[in-house]
């Protein structure tokens, strides 16, 4: 174990070698190949091309689950920025949501708008005048709702019942010709914004799965532009292995797509139930499918933290984050009757389980974030920005947000702003992006642009001299995050580094989290603390003592006075058994800092609620890394 005193020495080495590490944002947008001689590129595929490339690869920020006007929820509950808007604003523009202008405190790097399949031609006759469908009464009757009122009765007739029921188009649908005209108004606006090297967009859409109300949905991506003729949506395909098919056929026809499946602490006990859509055990075929179109899931969005909960994770001391208990608090939607199912820590455990039994792991999933805003913002994730809250009316007021219901699923104080998702690819462009997604080199935050790496080798790993070493040796002679380990000489070992973003908190402490099932194929798991900042020790519990807090409740602000900027660490699994499947991921810590809710009350001259943390420490977590026995 490599401790604080020694995190400290390795940050003067290591953030001198960030830029040859590959860890900060390149400013070279290609133009280096345009000369007289060699005139700029046309394609995008020329543009993508002509983009310097880093073998040490790049963290690049970005939001894969966003809705705008073309999302029906959305417009319903006030939303009237495009898909366009929704990447200007990821470029840095300034926009404005109801009433209140907004703009992100740093641009994104990459950006997905995945506005809903099921109504999007409905939205295409709403908001394009002379389209078919366009003066449909009851489409001019949603042109002029103004009151909440009229809003949360058009959305409970319109989304909640038919979600929860046989799916069905709106009333007043005017056809396929509209779907596909919606689906083209969201792909212009990607070519529109999409810049190889600066800001890359990736045409996606979502299927928004909902059976009996248990959120199943998928954000569906395309590595480039040979993309279907429409979106599929819940209405057409009920089922997310009759989704998948459809992607294998697209696949046939030289598409490359995949899809990743939303926040499971809202999936009534779904998102990784024993059998899949038609009630039947996982099979072979299943885990294949799943696997093979799925690499990723949406760790946290505005609707809370899916890796685990206080309840069920009571020695984990960090389990009381974003738990957003209100999701289970009606229906049987309980999360007392679905236990650790739930969860997103479990689920990825529990696939060790279809691993040894089918040979094919069905949950191997890698880890991204996202808001799910339908405002039409990507990543507004700050906690000191979320004046617009992230549904329309529903949470656009310090009111809603203390004291309502935000679509009869959340209270609007369970809500938080969302999360991140970086990947490290070798340049910012969609087929690195993607193919980095496709990989797993992906991690999620809870908001700050923490970043982080993780390698693991099977036997002792070298204690890197700074981040350069640490990265040249990973990628060398082990496997980085999303990878998988197999049986050979020696324990597995990892190698671990953190950064803080420059306008983000310090950090705690870094630790590794172990996954896997015993004898009876129950998910069983532990958290090791790796490195940590200050001069702390760990107790005779093996746990390392909280790092303090700097957090002024009174004024809703903290210091960097505690905690530390940078930490590495090396660790070894000291509890190995080759013969078991495993798999390792990393979890970072912030130190404290005021939540939300702290910045709203204090603005409004309000008390603190009391049945909310006032504080949050912010965190990030990255894809795991597998190990497997021989055979």
């Amino acid at each position: 174990m490599r401790t604080s005193a020694a995190a400290k020495a390795w940050a003067v080495a290591g953030v001198a070698a960030l830029l040859v590490a590959g860890c900060s944002r390149p400013a070279d947008d290609g133009s280096a190949a345009r000369t007289a001689a060699n005139p700029a590129p046309t394609s995008v595929g020329e543009q993508e091309a002509a983009v310097p490339t880093n073998p040490l690869k790049e963290a690049y920020f970005g939001e894969q689950h966003l809705h705008t006007a073309y999302s029906l929820d959305a417009y319903i509950g006030g939303a009237r920025l495009t898909p366009s808007d929704a990447y200007r604003f990821a470029k840095g523009e300034e926009v404005e949501v109801g009433g209140t202008k907004v703009r992100l405190r740093a641009p994104l790097d990459w950006a997905a708008v995945t506005d809903h399949a099921e109504y999007i031609g409905e939205m295409y006759s709403t908001l394009n005048e002379g389209a078919p469908g366009s003066d449909n009464e009851q489409v001019k009757q949603l042109r002029g709702l103004t009151s909440l009122e009229e809003r949360e009765e058009w959305f409970l007739n319109f989304v909640v019942k038919p979600n929860r029921g046989t799916p069905g188009h709106a009333p007043f649908y005017a056809g396929p010709e509209t779907t596909i005209g919606g689906w083209k108004e969201v792909l212009a606006a990607a070519q529109q914004h999409n810049q190889p090297g600066r800001f890359t967009t990736i045409p996606a859409f979502e299927w928004s799965g909902a059976p009996k109300g248990g959120n199943l949905h998928r954000n569906v991506f395309f590595r480039d532009t040979n993309v279907p003729e429409r979106p599929m949506s819940y209405i057409d395909i009920a089922r997310e292995d009759g989704l998948w098919e459809w992607m294998a056929g697209l696949e046939k026809q030289g598409m490359r797509v995949l899809a990743i499946p939303h926040n499971s602490n809202a999936s009534k006990g779904s998102m990784f139930a024993p059998v899949d859509g038609k009630g039947e055990p996982i099979d072979l075929e299943y885990a294949e499918a799943r696997s093979r179109f799925e690499p990723l899931i949406e760790m946290m969005q505005i609707k809370g933290n899916s890796e685990v909960h206080r309840s069920f994770w009571a020695a984990d001391e960090f389990a009381n984050f974003e738990n957003a208990d209100s999701i289970g608090d009606y229906s049987d939607r309980t999360f007392a009757k679905h236990g650790k199912q739930n969860w997103v820590r479990w689920g990825v455990t529990k696939g060790l389980a279809y691993q040894k039994s089918l040979g094919t792991n069905p949950f191997h999933y890698g880890f991204v974030g996202g808001t799910d805003s339908h405002n039409g913002t990507p990543s507004n994730v700050d906690e000191d920005n979320f004046a617009t809250g992230s549904h329309g009316a529903a949470d656009g007021t310090v009111e809603r947000r203390r004291t309502s219901e935000v679509g009869g699923w959340i209270k609007g104080k369970d809500l938080n702003p969302g999360a991140l998702t970086g990947v490290w690819a070798p340049h910012n462009t969609r087929e690195a992006i993607w193919d980095a997604m496709k990989a797993r080199e992906t991690f999620a935050t809870s908001g700050p642009r923490i970043k982080v790496r993780f390698f693991g080798r099977l036997g002792a790993v070298e204690t890197p001299a700074d981040a350069k070493r640490l990265v040249e040796t990973g990628y060398a002679q082990g496997v980085p995050m999303g990878g998988t380990l197999t049986a050979g000489a020696g324990a597995p070992s990892f190698t671990v580094w953190a950064l803080k973003g420059a306008d983000d908190a310090n950090l705690d402490r870094i630790q590794i989290v172990k996954g896997w099932v015993d004898a009876k194929g129950e998910p069983q798991d532990r958290v090791f603390d790796v490195a940590w900042s200050g001069d702390r020790k760990p107790g005779k519990d093996g746990k390392v003592p909280a790092v303090g807090s700097t957090v002024d409740l009174k004024k809703a602000t903290y210091t960097n006075t505690i905690g530390s900027a940078e930490l590495m660490g090396t660790w070894t699994d000291p509890e190995f058994d080759p013969n078991q499947h495993a798999l390792y991921y990393v979890r970072v810590l912030q130190i404290p800092t005021p939540r939300w809710s702290t910045y709203d009350a204090v603005r409004a001259g309000l008390p603190l609620l009391e049945d909310v943390p006032a504080t949050v420490q912010e965190r990030a977590w990255t894809s795991p890394i597998w190990y497997t026995p021989g055979k």
